[in-house]
């Protein structure tokens, strides 16, 4: 581990605050590191893994995938990325699918449909982009631009230009906003995830649906983190009343594997034309094999075991010793503990759970078929460590 930790600093840019833990293996909810101790693991590589570590069905389909065709151009046509973009369309009624490796090459990618979208409907000057105080979007110069944290673009001025950012839950900042600039689209969490996992409030979010209606504006949804059935139903916009223009996902999409996709309405479907836009790895055969099994098992009955075990956490950790609030929606949750978050999170990893932070909370992301029983045991894990 030391010699490890040492060529890790020696090769690898310092960008990452590692936990002193190297992961060797893992089966669902476990993993195993190097010493074969175990962890049950409530952050799933960050949303990722949504059906746990080495899931028999994603790893059929990709490795039968990989031994058939690992990639090919998108100059080209491949099976598994027309079945992916048509199962998305179905499920959200969407029209059409952008296929990218990241979630902020999927955020990038939207920023370009409203901007054009703007300027064919409005003029060339409409092409500002409204996102939320507190947001994140991505980690590329434009996504961080459109990212609403001062932390994030620190160093790396000049920013891209042309987004403005309103208050959370405050619909008159975005009005204020619309009527001062030219704007083109507004783009959304409906929770905040890196932001310290807190959601928008229904009300705020029908309001922004309605200045877009009202003014001719793009609403883009960013489903990075809240997507592919983490929040207990497959988008997360799907419990606020609305119909996006455009929905960005990444992370649980791939079930492991880099995949990002920009998903649009009819409305704005045609407004990227050849040459406009496109991607090396986008759509990869592999990927989208192993995202077809993760898409196909988000079903009803599936989801809603996802809403139990996250009433269940809200249940069991509400008003503990050392908890003072829990945020949140479905299995994407926020606990503000009077200890600091880093302190409970390696106290946390002592006895055998990982978990992640936001902010100054500690952050739970599980696999969406963590067991009962694992999940009771991370629980009581994470209680005794807030104490």
């Amino acid at each position: 581990m030391k010699d490890l930790i040492k060529a890790d600093k020696n090769y690898i840019l310092n960008t990452y605050a590692r936990f002193p833990v190297e992961i060797v293996s893992g089966k669902g909810a476990v993993c195993v590191d190097n010493n074969g101790k175990k962890y049950i693991d409530m952050g799933s590589g960050i949303g990722v893994n949504a059906f746990g570590y080495a899931d028999e069905v994603w790893q059929k389909a990709v490795s039968e995938q990989a031994g058939k065709l690992q990639h090919t151009s998108n100059l080209y046509y491949t099976e598994p990325q027309v079945v992916l973009a048509k199962k998305l369309c179905e499920k959200t009624g969407m029209d059409k699918v952008f296929f990218a490796n990241s979630g902020a090459e999927s955020n990038e990618c939207a920023i370009k449909v409203a901007r054009k979208y703007a300027e064919l409907n409005k003029g060339a000057k409409y092409y500002n982009i409204i996102t939320l105080k507190n947001s994140f979007h991505g980690r590329t110069l434009t996504t961080l631009s459109a990212t609403g944290q001062d932390v994030f673009h620190k160093h790396f001025n000049p920013l891209t230009g042309g987004f403005l950012y309103a208050t959370a839950n405050d619909i008159k900042s975005v009005e204020k906003l619309i009527k001062k600039n030219k704007c083109a689209g507004i783009m959304l969490e409906m929770v905040q995830g890196e932001g310290g996992v807190n959601p928008l409030s229904i009300e705020f979010v029908k309001g922004v649906k309605a200045l877009c209606e009202k003014h001719n504006l793009v609403l883009i949804i960013d489903e990075v983190q809240t997507g592919n059935g983490r929040c207990g139903t497959l988008y997360s916009y799907m419990q606020f009343g609305i119909e996006p223009d455009v929905i960005t996902t990444a992370k649980g999409l791939g079930g492991g594997l880099p995949i990002g996709a920009c998903i649009v309405n009819k409305r704005v479907s045609e407004v990227l034309t050849y040459g406009m836009h496109g991607s090396t790895f986008g759509g990869n055969p592999v990927a989208c094999a192993g995202a077809i099994t993760v898409i196909d098992r988000l079903n009803e009955k599936f989801l809603e075991k996802v809403k139990e075990k996250s009433a269940l956490i809200f249940e069991t950790l509400s008003k503990k010793d050392g908890i003072e609030s829990i945020t949140g929606l479905g299995l994407m949750i926020g606990i503000k503990t009077v200890k600091p978050a880093k302190e409970v999170v390696l106290k946390c990893i002592e006895n055998g759970v990982l978990c992640l932070t936001a902010k100054d909370k500690v952050r739970l992301l599980p696999p969406l078929n963590i067991d009962m029983k694992s999940l009771k045991s991370a629980l009581k894990v994470i209680e005794n460590a807030c104490k």
